[in-house]
């Protein structure tokens, strides 16, 4: 299914419904945050805002979503009166969006992440310092990963973000593109901008840690040359667990982090893939096409 009335500029993310497995929002460098019935194929709202919108998540029952972007707010939106509240403010443009455990999470470029909490009259509940700009936010159970420039990460227990529980640096040798933690709870996928993809672990035991590795995928030979592209975004299959990776070749792959081979590799689209990511179910894989610029203007 290819959507109709698509964003006029690039699409910066994708999130599915908690709630309704057919719904979708797609956050765009026009201004834009658009939720659309996939099945309907149609654009139910459109909310507008100052700048590229870069993150974005829906609420656990579906009636209101969140998004930040370049402009620094975070705003929650009203799906049914398309109405909006500011919820908080960073200095710098918010990157990652996220809902978990009734809280809302905000990285951003300031080096700080932020939880907010959209019951209560101030919102922005409190704010933790990092020791770079953060890139991506992902949780799982009680576990938030930030992942940030200059190659570091941090782990957080949600129930008390005073401090981290782990302090890491990325496997990888350049900046982080990508991260999306593993349904099951075990770890985390990395993704930088040099066509690799690393696997790594929660448990820091010298048995779990001896399973994580990387491994290279989004690369091509042409006419004798290699060509390495960046990894733009990675999603896990809520099911079955194989983890989806795309990139700006256009392509987007299956992974069994498991058994460490490819599964499927999709034909090529006409651009850069940006987003990506499974609805609840794992029935549907949203792909999000559009330039990404790694050529300069074209």
């Amino acid at each position: 299914i290819e959507l109709e009335t698509v964003p006029a500029d690039g699409i910066a993310c994708v999130a599915w419904s908690p709630a309704h497995e057919d719904h979708l929002l797609v956050g765009s460098w026009d201004s834009s945050l658009r939720l659309y019935d996939t099945q309907a194929n149609q654009q139910r709202a459109k909310f507008d805002h100052k700048a590229a919108v870069l993150g974005a998540c829906f609420s656990p029952t579906a009636d209101n979503v969140f998004s930040g972007g370049l402009d620094t707010w975070l705003r929650m939106w009203d799906i049914q009166r398309g109405e909006f509240r500011v919820l908080g403010t960073h200095s710098r443009p918010i990157a990652s969006v996220l809902y978990s455990l009734s809280t809302i999470f905000t990285g951003s470029w300031d080096s700080t992440v932020a939880i907010h909490d959209p019951r209560a009259s101030d919102a922005k509940v409190a704010t933790f310092p990092q020791p770079e700009r953060v890139y991506h936010m992902d949780a799982v159970g009680n576990s938030l990963v930030v992942a940030m420039g200059g190659r570091h990460i941090n782990v957080y227990d949600i129930r008390n973000m005073e401090k981290p529980v782990q302090e890491r640096e990325s496997s990888l040798r350049f900046m982080t593109r990508a991260l999306a933690c593993m349904p099951s709870g075990d770890g985390f996928a990395l993704a930088s901008i040099e066509g690799r993809v690393a696997v790594e672990y929660f448990d820091m035991s010298s048995a779990v840690q001896a399973k994580k590795y990387a491994f290279k995928c989004h690369r091509q030979t042409i006419d004798g040359m290699d060509h390495v592209w960046p990894v733009n975004a990675l999603a896990f299959h809520p099911v079955h667990h194989t983890l989806a990776s795309c990139g700006s070749d256009g392509i987007v792959a299956i992974w069994d982090h498991t058994t460490k081979k490819r599964l499927r590799q999709f034909p090529s689209y006409h651009s850069a893939v940006n987003a990506v990511a499974f609805n609840r179910t794992g029935t549907k894989l949203a792909v999000g096409v559009s330039y990404g610029w790694d050529k300069g203007q074209e």
